[in-house]
C-alpha cells in the first residue's frame, strides 16, 4: 500500500497499474455480532465510536464492470451514522439480500461491513468490460450502485429494481484505503481541489441537485422562493448554493448565529434562526402545534415581501414536515429525502389537498445528475463545504459529530492521504476560488 501511495504522491500515476494490489487493506467496519449492542438506548445515546472499527480486511475480487480505487479521502454522511447505530435496521440485512442476487454479489455478504459512500482517489484496476477508465485516473465516486438488467432503470437509473447505495446497502465502501465500485460510479476529480475537498460533495451534492434542480425533483426555476431546512449542513449547504446560482430566492433555516453567518457567507440574505426565534413545532411527543406553523409562515412572508415558498427543501423529516406542508404556497412542492429527525411524517392533509400542493420523494441521483453536479464543482460554480477533517482512525468521532449535529457542512476523513491539502493539480483555478472553498473551514 505504501508503494501505491508513494507513486500517487510523486505524480507517477501511469505506474500505479503495474504495482501489485495488496491482499489486505484498512477499512472502517461495523460487525454483525454487535448489531444488538445499543438495544434499549435512545438514538442520541448510541455512540458510533463504539461500533465503528478500523480493521484489516481482505481485498475483494474484482468483477466485470467494476473498478478498484485507492482511496485518498472520504467523508461522513448520515447513512454512515445510521449504519453505526443500526437504525432503522441493520445494514447486514441489505448485504444478505444483495448476496442472494448472484455469485458475484455474494462477496458483499460478510460478517463485517466496510462503510462509506464518498471517495476521492486513484483507479488501481478495472475489471472486464471497463473502457472509459484506466489505472492512474484521478476520480471521485458517486454512490449509486445499479445492476440495470431489468427495464425499470433505463429511463432513470434510480428506478432500477436493483438500485442500491454503495457503502450503505453494499459492502467495500469509501471509508477505507481501498474501495470497490462499479465503473459507472466514477467521475473525474476536480483538479483544483484537495483530496478531502473533492471527496466531500459526492453524496450530498448529487442528492441536492436531483432534489432541487432536476426535473426528477422540484425542477427549480428562476425567481422561485425556496425554503431550505438546515441550510448550513451537509445537504442544505449545497441546496443553498444551487438556489443562489439558479436565480432562486433561498430562505435559509438554521439553528444558531454561527450557522446564520455561514449562510450569509454563501450569499443568502433571508435567514431564519429557528433557535433564536424559538419555534417549537411539537407541543409534546405526539402533538404538533399549528400555531407555530402559522407563526413560521408569517415570518417567511415577512422576509419575502408576502410570498410563500414555491419549494420546500425537506430533509429533517418528522420534526419539520407538518410545518413544511403548511408553509408551501398553493400549488407548491415539498421535496423530501433523508428524514434525519424521524421517518414517520405527520401533516394536516387539508393544507396539501385543498391547496393543490405536491409531495415528491427524492432519493440520491442518477449517473447523469451526479455527473452534472460534479461538473458544477469542477467549474467552480458550486464549492465544497468541508469544515473539519479527521484521520481514518478517528472516523467514529467524525460520525458522532454528524450524529449530534455538532458539525457544519461536511466532515472529511483522510484515508491514504497522510495530511490535508494534497492532490491539487490546478493551482491557478484554486486561487480564483479559494475564499469560497474555505468558507466552512474551522467553523
Amino acid at each position: 500500500m505504501q508503494k501505491i501511495l508513494d507513486a500517487i504522491q510523486a505524480g507517477e500515476l501511469a505506474a500505479v497499474g503495474s504495482l501489485p494490489v495488496p491482499e489486505h487493506y484498512r477499512g472502517i467496519t461495523v460487525h454483525a455480532d454487535e448489531v444488538g449492542m445499543f438495544e434499549g438506548l435512545p438514538s442520541r445515546e448510541k455512540d458510533p465510536r463504539r461500533s465503528l472499527h478500523l480493521d484489516e480486511v481482505a481485498t475483494p475480487e474484482l468483477g466485470p464492470g467494476e473498478a478498484l480505487v485507492a482511496v485518498m479521502a472520504s467523508a461522513i454522511n448520515y447513512n454512515t451514522v445510521w449504519t453505526s447505530i443500526f437504525e432503522p435496521v441493520s445494514t447486514f440485512k441489505f448485504l444478505e439480500r444483495y448476496g442472494k442476487l448472484s455469485p458475484l454479489a455474494k462477496r458483499h455478504d460478510l460478517p463485517y461491513h466496510v462503510v462509506g459512500s464518498d471517495l476521492a482517489g486513484v483507479v488501481l484496476r478495472t475489471g472486464p468490460g471497463v473502457h472509459s477508465w484506466k489505472p492512474g485516473d484521478e476520480v471521485v465516486a458517486h454512490c449509486l450502485s445499479v445492476e440495470l438488467e431489468g427495464p425499470d432503470g433505463h429511463n432513470d437509473t434510480m428506478m432500477d429494481s436493483e438500485q442500491r447505495i454503495w457503502g450503505f446497502e453494499t459492502n467495500f465502501g469509501g471509508l477505507a484505503e481501498l474501495a470497490l465500485v462499479k465503473s459507472n460510479q466514477l467521475m473525474p476529480k476536480p483538479a483544483h481541489l484537495t483530496w478531502e475537498e473533492a471527496a466531500s460533495p459526492g453524496l450530498v451534492n448529487s442528492t441536492a441537485y436531483r432534489q432541487l434542480v432536476s426535473r426528477n425533483g422540484a425542477a427549480m426555476k428562476q425567481g422561485d422562493v425556496v425554503l431550505i431546512w438546515g441550510a448550513s449542513g451537509g445537504l442544505g449547504s449545497y441546496a443553498t448554493q444551487f438556489a443562489l446560482n439558479g436565480g432562486a430566492i433561498p430562505v435559509c433555516v438554521v439553528s444558531s448565529k454561527e450557522k446564520a453567518d455561514i449562510a450569509r457567507k454563501m450569499g443568502a440574505e433571508l435567514i431564519i434562526d429557528r433557535s433564536a426565534e424559538g419555534y417549537r413545532f411539537w407541543r409534546d411527543e405526539h402533538t404538533q402545534d399549528p400555531r407555530e406553523w402559522q407563526r413560521f409562515g408569517a415570518r417567511i412572508r415577512e422576509l419575502t415581501g408576502g410570498e410563500d415558498p414555491d419549494i420546500v427543501f425537506e430533509h429533517p423529516g418528522k420534526e419539520t414536515f407538518g410545518a413544511s406542508v403548511y408553509v408551501a404556497r398553493r400549488g407548491g412542492t415539498i421535496v423530501t429525502c433523508a428524514s434525519t429527525s424521524g421517518f414517520l411524517h405527520q401533516y394536516d392533509n387539508r393544507y396539501l389537498w385543498m391547496n393543490l400542493k405536491r409531495i415528491i420523494g427524492s432519493h440520491f441521483a442518477n449517473y447523469r445528475e451526479s455527473w452534472e453536479a460534479n461538473r458544477l464543482i469542477d467549474k467552480g460554480l458550486i464549492h465544497p463545504t468541508v469544515s473539519k477533517v479527521y484521520p481514518l482512525a478517528e472516523t467514529g468521532q467524525a460520525a458522532l459529530d454528524v450524529h449530534h449535529n455538532s458539525h457544519q457542512g461536511k466532515v472529511g476523513v483522510l484515508c491514504l492521504a497522510p495530511e490535508e491539502g494534497l492532490g491539487v493539480r490546478d493551482e491557478a483555478k484554486r486561487e480564483r476560488h479559494l475564499t469560497a472553498i474555505n468558507r466552512f473551514r474551522g467553523v
